[in-house]
């Protein structure tokens, strides 16, 4: 019987992750200001490295933009899971989740971000989602139009 073992990641030096770092750093500033299609060379220069730097840590800009919503969603996930096991009421619970998020907006880079139009407030989309959320019977034509409305909403959402 052959033994299969995983290939051992190689550990990455201190200065190559110092530097993804800085670039992370300068990446979550600059999409927030400039917004995602802001120039690589911009965030390169933002975070005291070369392109090429850039370059060898995300191949193209899909890398490091999808690098940083991930890393979002992680920190998201942990929010949920410490104000879970920290809350000591579902209210407490949420107040913690939401504490975390203001804390920490200016570090997430989530789907969202710079591709809603101006004039749509977070409320509105809460209410949206809420409503289309709503506890009913299995009913396969409401699901439906749902989804329709849904693809509707979100298409009149987007940044022009």
């Amino acid at each position: 019987m052959a033994v299969v073992r995983e290939p051992r990641l190689r550990e990455q030096r201190s200065d190559a992750a110092r530097n993804r770092e800085a670039l992370v750093r300068a990446a979550t500033a600059a999409v927030h200001r400039e917004g995602p299609h802001v120039p690589l060379a911009t965030i390169a220069a933002d975070a005291g490295v070369g392109i090429g730097t850039l370059y060898r840590h995300f191949p193209a800009r899909e890398y490091l933009l999808n690098s940083l919503t991930h890393r979002s969603f992680e920190q998201v996930l942990l929010n949920v899971q410490t104000a879970e096991s920290e809350g000591t009421t579902a209210s407490d619970a949420l107040r913690r989740f939401i504490e975390a998020a203001i804390a920490q907006r200016n570090d997430l880079v989530l789907p969202l971000h710079g591709t809603i139009t101006q004039d749509v407030t977070p409320r509105e989309v809460v209410i949206f989602g809420a409503m289309l959320a709503q506890p009913r019977r299995p009913d396969p034509e409401w699901d439906a139009t749902c989804r329709r409305l849904l693809a509707t909403y979100l298409n009149g959402l987007r940044a022009r």
